[in-house]
């Protein structure tokens, strides 16, 4: 648990740095320089995301329970991944309606992976994944928003035909995910 709890303080920590530290930030830069930074930034990023996985790991062979999902409830979490599939795509293909609308279009995603995991799982560990990067999305894209508002930031509106694009692609994934990569990557078949 203790490997879990560390990597999400380093993942998400280094994450929300730019929103939460911006003056650290900029001094780091200022110091290390660009690329530099970047790098330290991305194996920070790394060792979180790897102790993460280990942590989650290892819970799973000894979960402390803290209730027992329904078996509904993973088609539901397999339902509300379809829209996290469709905004993590918008976040990467320019020029969608989705992005000029939510304006972060990747931490929403987030909010509906996580959402949609913590209907399904009941254990401790996931709880603290699945709730932590509930309420760093959370936190984060009300930051993002504001910061937006204050910048009179306005994303260009989108066309149709990259909203179909980004739902495309977005379905394609969460297909290949769903039906194969979830059991292959994570040991859990969301359909099996």
């Amino acid at each position: 648990m203790l490997a879990l709890i560390i990597g999400l303080l380093l993942f998400l920590g280094v994450h929300s740095t730019r929103l939460f530290a911006p003056e650290w930030r900029l001094k780091r830069i200022a110091k290390l320089g660009l690329l530099p930074y970047k790098g330290v930034y991305a194996l920070i990023s790394l060792l979180g995301l790897l102790l993460i996985i280990w942590g989650y790991a290892q819970t799973r062979l000894d979960p402390t329970w803290l209730w027992m999902s329904p078996v509904w409830t993973r088609h539901l979490a397999a339902l509300l991944t379809v829209p996290a599939f469709i905004l993590l795509a918008a976040t990467y293909i320019p020029g969608t309606h989705i992005k000029a609308s939510v304006g972060h279009p990747m931490l929403l995603a987030v909010k509906f992976w996580a959402i949609a995991h913590l209907f399904a799982n009941g254990t401790l560990a996931d709880l603290l994944l699945f709730g932590s990067f509930l309420a760093w999305a959370i936190a984060l894209y009300a930051v993002s928003r504001r910061r937006d508002r204050l910048a009179g930031v306005t994303y260009p509106t989108g066309r149709v035909a990259m909203d179909a694009a980004a739902v495309g692609a977005g379905l394609l994934g969460w297909l290949i995910f769903a039906m194969w990569l979830h059991s292959v990557l994570i040991g859990v078949k969301p359909f099996g």
